[in-house]
């Protein structure tokens, strides 16, 4: 019973590491290598971390086994840590890339070499004890991620406490294979499961903006390169609505634009298929930064306009303000050509000249005149050090919001 127990949970596991294999293929056909190849690797890394403490490697006997434990541990371990970054796109920059190679690569030799050097048992442990800690630094590198704006590190935190309790579970079947009982075996199974189940997440996210971006390189204006937005045309309607004079004049109307200064330079200097991908990455992040109650929408053909019905306070729309300039100038890779995995297309390094202007009113003030105005603050907030205009109530001038330490 227990045996037929054990035999279905970890069959449940290595099914799932067939799908994300079987899915990676297929993401394969479809020429997006770098996606597959994370799919596959994943998978086969975690199939040999789980098959390794099971003690389904060869062996002559249980000690040679654990040895072979020790090191599977550590070395797949620590080679998952480094996928996971590359999903949270923290190793772009080459010269950090080689840094972390190079450090990993150190670790690496000196824990396989001490793992020799103790007992087969303490092996065992002190690669569960690497395991636990490649997980635990990377889950409060997600964190940190997320925190900041990025919604896929929040998949990459819950895989990592799934890992987390792999690796425990894993411990102690290694440990004493005959001894554990079967649900230990399941909540292990279970968590290798989830765990595969949120990286497959994480990479169907990467997929689809692949496709997304494909599409977008290809076609151009006839693919909304801002999707799941409003057009420059329908951006008029939403603004009249969100004042609604006749119901509440009095009600609070906050207008945020967004400007970027040097689109029209990119598409001179790299092409169509640059400016389409800038447009679409800076649609994306302005997506991932903004309140879930404000609506938005493309503004002519340089700019974004986000609107609330919502009051908020002053301090608030500064914050909002600063963490929208700060995320929109971080630099990117463009593609200059339609296909975005095209030989010798190497990309050009491209940050966005973001300008934005807060505007509060109410809904008493004319729609057209208060868009036209938080797109002029937006545009003067170009030459500003902070990147950030809004309107001195004081004064009706439009002013520089100050610079903050934090958001630098």
């Amino acid at each position: 019973m227990q045996l037929d127990a054990i035999s279905f949970v970890w069959g449940g596991f290595f099914a799932a590491v067939v799908l994300l294999v079987v899915g990676g293929l297929a993401v394969f056909a479809q020429s997006h290598h770098r996606v597959a190849l994370q799919s596959v690797v994943t998978a086969l890394l975690t199939a040999l971390f789980v098959v390794s403490y099971l003690g389904w490697l060869p062996g002559s006997d249980r000690f040679e086994q654990l040895r072979l434990v020790s090191v599977a541990g550590i070395v797949t371990a620590i080679m998952l840590g480094l996928l996971l970054l590359v999903d949270l796109g923290l190793l772009r920059e080459r010269a950090t890339r080689a840094i972390v190679l190079r450090a990993t690569a150190l670790v690496t030799a000196a824990a396989v070499s001490l793992s020799w050097l103790v007992s087969p048992r303490q092996a065992v442990t002190l690669a569960s004890l690497i395991a636990a800690g490649v997980a635990l630094v990377s889950l409060v590198v997600s964190v940190r991620s997320a925190l900041r704006g990025d919604d896929v590190a929040w998949i990459a935190a819950s895989s990592l406490v799934f890992a987390l309790t792999l690796v425990a579970g894993a411990t102690l079947i290694a440990l004493d294979r005959a001894g554990v009982p079967w649900p230990v075996h399941a909540i292990s199974a279970v968590a290798g499961i989830g765990f595969l189940t949120a990286v497959g997440a994480m990479l169907w996210l990467r997929y689809s903006f692949l496709i997304e971006m494909r599409e977008v390189l290809a076609q151009g204006p006839r693919y909304d390169p801002i999707t799941r937005m409003r057009s420059s045309h329908a951006v008029a309607q939403m603004a009249v609505q969100a004042f609604g004079r006749h119901r509440e004049p009095d009600r609070p109307v906050v207008l945020i634009a967004v400007s970027i200064g040097n689109l029209y330079a990119l598409e001179n200097l790299h092409g169509r298929a640059a400016l389409n991908h800038a447009l679409f990455v800076c649609a994306s992040r302005l997506r991932r930064c903004a309140p879930a109650d404000m609506d938005m929408g493309r503004l002519a053909d340089d700019a974004f306009l986000l609107v609330s019905r919502n009051a908020r306070d002053a301090e608030r729309l500064m914050q909002l303000g600063r963490r929208l300039a700060k995320q929109l100038t971080r630099p990117v890779t463009l593609h200059t050509t339609p296909s975005a995995e095209a030989p010798g297309d190497e990309g050009t390094e491209w940050a966005a000249q973001v300008g934005v202007g807060l505007l509060a009113t109410s809904a008493r003030s004319q729609p057209s005149a208060m868009v036209s105005k938080v797109r002029d603050m937006s545009r003067t907030a170009w030459s500003f050090d902070s990147r950030v205009a809004w309107l001195d109530q004081g004064s009706d001038s439009i002013a520089e919001l100050p610079v903050l330490d934090s958001a630098r």
